[in-house]
């Protein structure tokens, strides 16, 4: 029995032992009192039984006969069906006069035991720390939305996020293009300097160029040495990422993390 007949079984048992009408009875069950009426009539005669719907256990109004299904499984069973999934099987079916939706091929094969189902894995994903102090990594991409609520045309916002601290820096665009992402790159490094690394969006690192390296330089590595020539521009200094959490030369930041040597106090977000 289901649920819904188990509870009805409880309020018929509460009506036989007239711990409820069958005024009440119908308002428990859901049904009209005419409906309830005949539910205990039939429950008077055959008891629990009468409770159990009546097509159950019997072929439903719209199921396919079984000479077809006989057919459709012998027809998978040759050799040159042998590789056709369920969609490809039922056009050639169809072609042979034999129309069955290929949800219904898939159901008979595997209830014929000729098909698996083969789950796909999910892209196992893992939790990395942040980075120790700020300016060891930024991260930059661009947000599509109708920012200004459709008083003007659709933009791109975009953004670069410090992965120590949550410090962002964000620029209005019409596209997300190189251009754009080296406006607002150039916004980032004149107010907080020139990161150790970058990240766009799609999870590509973008590495600057070291001194003494060797080999032809990338436009990114060009477009920073661009923007902050000198010493300073190209990761003269030291490697953030391989900084303490304790405090050091260079002090901490506003999270509590090591700061690198020669960067000042980092100004208020933008």
């Amino acid at each position: 029995m289901s649920r819904k007949e188990r509870d009805r079984m409880k309020i018929m048992a509460g009506v036989k032992a007239k711990e409820l009408s069958q005024v009440q009875a119908a308002e428990l069950m859901g049904l009209c009192y005419r409906q309830a009426k005949r539910v205990w009539r039939r429950y008077q005669k055959e008891g629990d039984a009468a409770l159990v719907h009546r097509l159950r256990g019997k072929p439903g109004l719209r199921c396919k006969p079984a000479v077809l299904r006989m057919q459709v499984l012998k027809r998978c069973a040759e050799d040159r069906y042998e590789d056709f999934g369920p969609t490809l099987m039922a056009e050639e079916l169809q072609k042979e006069g034999l129309v069955v939706d290929h949800d219904t091929v898939r159901r008979w094969l595997l209830a014929a035991g000729k098909r698996t189902v083969r789950r796909r894995r999910q892209q196992h994903r893992q939790w990395r720390e942040r980075k120790p102090c700020f300016g060891a990594m930024v991260q930059l991409d661009g947000s599509h939305h109708d920012w200004f609520e459709g008083r003007r045309a659709k933009c791109v916002l975009m953004v670069m996020v410090d992965d120590a601290t949550n410090r962002v820096g964000v620029r209005f665009s019409e596209e997300e293009t190189t251009r754009a992402s080296y406006d607002v790159l150039e916004g980032w490094v004149r107010q907080n300097g020139l990161a150790w690394q970058f990240v766009c969006g799609s999870g590509q690192h973008l590495p600057l160029r070291r001194p003494g390296q060797c080999g032809r330089a990338t436009s990114w590595q060009r477009a920073t040495n661009a923007i902050w020539p000198g010493d300073g521009a190209v990761g003269g200094g030291t490697d953030f990422s391989q900084q303490s959490t304790s405090q050091g030369a260079g002090g901490t930041d506003e999270r509590g993390a090591a700061r690198p040597a020669g960067q000042g106090p980092a100004p208020g977000g933008d």
